[in-house]
């Protein structure tokens, strides 16, 4: 199987992953004018594959259709300029247990992240620390404060269930206040504040720390279990798939052959709810094709609700929900090096800094590779600024930044390259969405409702797993379960009819 893995990569790469390039040439496309299946799906991520496959497995029909000219969505492992590079999601967490259950149903390896030695960590005055252990070196006062207010999120956290934040007690008055507000209702140590606030912030939210709620924060944190969980890299940022973590929906798409197409985008869905009797389900159109089906999922980020016209229209309430929701903004910065000449050090390549560009870098080396690669991440005001520089400028600014962690050598990687994902356009930001201030307790728990016969199915919607490919992994089986009981209870009412008597005249 990993060697099959291996050849469906080599494939994809050279027929897809380069579609960011000139000239790059489509994978496959679609000639069928009509088609009909029990259920269509819209997005060949690691929601929808999973979703299609879960539905196939129960006997219905069904088609994928995708938008972009590969499978994967935000999961995209591709070759540039020799190196292997994973331009989107990489990381397998030790509680991501569907993730975990799927990488080895497929016959996947996986490889810890290379942690051995110390990490660094750039304090306010710009000086270098080198540490060991979770706890950043600051002042033991400082050091005090940061552990007092993690213990209280840990306990705020034990309280949420991730799949209902918006039913705690307390869900509104955490939904009114600012993540950054309520950390400095905590103390006036500002190192203090900075370091807990970057990690559902900058690490993972990737928004402005003014601009989401407590109760976001929080749901961030419950995803992952804990908030401890969140900021122990060692937890959060455990492994790796050898080869890349894209073969996961690439080998979901392979089992369901033709069924996948590509180069598809959705322009409109016309929607019938089945229980009124009128069975016609959903029409999709796309450029060249029309699939009918009983039931559709949509396996996208929701900021792309608004790319598909649906007629009759999504009800209200689902049009002043998507408004509340945004995408983060990341930039994922590959610098790839002859070597990983901070292993000469004796550093980890583990880095931190709610004071620098890129506030957080790792040792992202591939499985089996001499060269050294290290990942850094630049998001959200900082992604903003750099990107008003030209090119040049920013690669220099941000490999100045990674400078500050690794030493002078790491100005000038062999191989440099951003995933901007902001540009892409059946994407348009990093790594999820997210409510705006007071859209969580509103809004929640509509999030995952069927709306007739359409389902909706991301990381974006998840509880646990939250932005992470484990939770597209669980809302895909989610909708794929949901349409099945809607199912047998369409098998059900018909079943249950009265028999039609026709009179002879």
């Amino acid at each position: 199987m990993l060697d099959r893995a291996r050849q469906l990569f080599q494939e994809n790469r050279r027929e897809t992953c380069t579609a960011h390039r000139p000239g790059a040439k489509p994978m496959k496309e679609s000639k069928l004018a009509d088609i009909t299946r029990d259920v269509l799906i819209v997005g060949a991520g690691a929601a929808g594959t999973t979703a299609a496959n879960e539905l196939r497995k129960a006997g219905l029909s069904v088609v994928v259709l995708e938008a972009r000219d590969r499978v994967g969505g935000r999961l995209w492992t591709d070759v540039i300029d020799g190196a292997m590079l994973e331009i989107g999601g990489q990381w397998v967490s030790p509680d991501q247990d569907a993730l975990i259950e799927t990488i080895d149903e497929l016959g996947l390896e996986t490889f810890s992240r290379y942690r051995e030695g110390d990490s660094v960590y750039v304090g306010p005055d710009g000086t270098l620390h080198r540490f060991t252990g979770e706890m950043f070196p600051v002042s033991a006062e400082t050091e005090k404060v940061i552990a007092e207010i993690t213990d209280r999120l840990d306990a705020m956290v034990a309280e949420i269930d991730p799949d209902r934040p918006y039913a705690h007690p307390k869900a509104a008055e955490w939904d009114s206040i600012t993540w950054d507000a309520w950390l400095r209702q905590q103390t006036d140590d500002d190192e203090a504040v900075r370091n807990l606030a970057f990690a559902t912030g900058s690490a993972m939210l990737t928004k402005p720390t003014h601009t989401f709620s407590l109760l976001q924060s929080l749901l961030m944190a419950a995803s992952a279990g804990s908030y401890s969980h969140l900021v122990d890299a060692d937890f959060i940022l455990d492994k790796r798939v050898v080869g890349g973590l894209q073969q996961v929906p690439l080998l979901l798409a392979e089992r369901l052959g033709d069924d996948v197409l590509l180069n598809q985008p959705v322009r409109t869905l016309e929607w019938d709810d089945p229980s009124t009797g009128s069975g016609a389900g959903v029409t999709a159109t796309t450029d060249s094709l029309t699939v009918r089906a009983r039931y559709a999922i949509l396996a996208h980020a929701p900021v792309l609700y608004d790319r598909i016209s649906f007629v009759p229209s999504l009800p209200r309430r689902q049009h002043q929900m998507h408004q509340h929701l945004s995408m983060g903004f990341v930039i994922k910065v590959h610098a790839v090096y002859d070597r990983p000449f901070w292993r000469e050090q004796g550093l980890s390549g583990t880095a931190f800094s709610p004071y620098e560009l890129s506030h957080e870098a790792y040792d992202n080396t591939n499985h089996g590779d001499e060269r050294g690669t290290l990942v850094g991440f630049v998001s959200d005001q900082n992604a903003d600024d750099v990107f008003e520089l030209s090119a040049e400028e920013r690669k220099e600014r941000i490999l100045e930044s990674l400078s500050h962690y690794y030493g002078p050598e790491a100005k000038n990687p062999v191989v440099y390259y951003e995933s901007d994902w902001g540009t892409e356009e059946w994407t348009r930001g990093a790594y999820a969405a997210s409510f705006d201030m007071g859209g969580l307790h509103r809004y929640g728990k509509d999030l995952r409702t069927p709306v007739g016969p359409i389902h909706f199915a991301c990381s974006d919607l998840a509880g646990a797993g939250y932005q992470h490919v484990d939770g597209a992994i669980r809302m895909g089986r989610l909708a794929a379960a949901q349409i099945l009981e809607a199912d047998r209870g369409d098998d059900t009412a018909a079943d249950d009819a009265p028999e039609l008597v026709v009179a002879e005249v």
